[in-house]
């Protein structure tokens, strides 16, 4: 990986360490919360845009669990 990927890899990882809703976090489209810098949310959904049609052929049962966590409400605050 590229310094620049790792170092957003590990951002990511912090704060899905803090998050306040846990186990029970829903989709970032769908969450209350924005954790993510302004900056690291379009770097998100860019590396999403290239991530997420090769997820469907590498990871089918993952990208099939994903798409329905997105169906899932928010836990109240």
């Amino acid at each position: 990986m590229c310094p620049e990927c790792e170092a957003f890899l590990a951002y990511a990882d912090v704060r899905l360490e803090r998050c306040r809703f846990g186990e029970a976090k829903p989709t970032c489209a769908n969450c209350p919360v924005h954790c993510y810098q302004r900056e690291r949310r379009e770097q998100a959904r860019d590396v999403m845009r290239y991530a997420g049609p090769r997820m469907l052929w590498e990871h089918p049962v993952m990208s099939l669990r994903h798409w329905l966590d997105g169906f899932r409400k928010a836990p109240q605050l």
